[in-house]
């Protein structure tokens, strides 16, 4: 099996597991939260759910993603993995907004939960099933690279937190009526640091970005190997497409070699990249500033 396939399985194995799990966290969750009375720990059952909503979102995007490049999209579909990332974003920032709101109203109308010990229970399963799921999310991305799975574990971790923060809510809510309402006013804001967070890392990935420095140092190291001309690399661009990567970058050699031979480092530079790698580049040749002198 080809580590595409097998990225593949990795991304559908998540999702499913996620659907699964969330359901069953939804349902103990709303049950909890309707006996209480707890705004915090029902709007949290919401959140759960929209977990399942954003990993269905994982297992299309793993779909589509996985197409081969076509003559109308040479760098194949990986993109679909931000673009899906987005859509996350974007269901995150809904419960989010809809946790802010209802916290504030609760908070106007003085309104108070009554826990007890089922809440308590059920809220503790959520916060280590749910950091289970982020947990696994967050290997599957490491393993894959699909922003998808990232933005999904940031869904399962924010979700945890909440359940921390509500399970605080209970066991001091008895001496606080306004427990609840900050809490869930709390919990939002955590929920729109997560959006920002996905939105800001897949804006990155889309508009193309400069490679950390440590990325640049591998690949210098590489071309240092590979050829025993002096070379300059530098003006490094990366352009990510899901799990295909391609890099774009400057390198200076002497003038007194020929074209054929400046050719030839080039593609042994582009090779070593694709074998090593895993990364297409495309290499742009310069002079080196002291030809002149030569």
């Amino acid at each position: 099996m080809d580590q595409r396939r097998k990225n593949n399985r990795h991304g559908y194995t998540e999702g499913v597991l996620s659907i699964v799990g969330n359901l069953l966290l939804f349902g103990l969750k709303y049950w909890a939260g309707i006996v209480s009375g707890s705004l915090a720990l029902i709007a949290d059952a919401w959140h759960t759910l929209s977990d399942s909503a954003s990993s269905v979102i994982v297992i299309g995007s793993v779909k589509l993603s996985s197409r081969r490049p076509d003559n109308r999209h040479p760098f194949g579909h990986g993109r679909y993995q931000q673009i899906a990332s987005i859509f996350i974003a974007f269901l995150l920032g809904i419960v989010a907004w809809e946790f802010l709101t209802g916290s504030i109203e609760k908070f106007k109308a003085h309104d108070t939960a009554q826990f007890g010990t089922m809440a308590i229970v059920v809220t503790v399963i959520s916060i280590l099933v749910k950091e289970g799921l982020a947990q696994y999310a967050y290997h599957t991305y490491r393993l894959t690279g699909f922003e998808t799975l990232k933005a999904d574990g940031w869904h399962h971790r924010s979700d945890a937190l909440s359940s921390l923060v509500v399970l605080l809510g209970i066991l001091l809510g008895t001496r606080f009526w306004w427990i609840d309402s900050i809490l869930g006013f709390l919990i939002s804001l955590m929920l729109f640091y997560a959006v920002f967070e996905i939105i800001r890392g897949t804006t990155n990935k889309l508009l193309g970005e400069q490679p950390d420095k440590e990325f640049i140092s591998e690949v210098k190291e590489l071309i240092k190997r590979v050829s025993d001309q002096e070379i300059c690399p530098h003006h490094f661009h990366l352009h990510t497409y899901g799990d295909h990567l391609e890099l774009t970058f400057h390198i200076m050699l002497l003038g007194s070699l020929d074209i054929f031979t400046g050719h030839e480092i080039a593609n042994k530079i582009e090779e070593a990249l694709r074998e090593e790698m895993k990364i297409e580049s495309t290499i742009h040749i310069e002079p080196h500033p002291d030809s002149k002198e030569l």
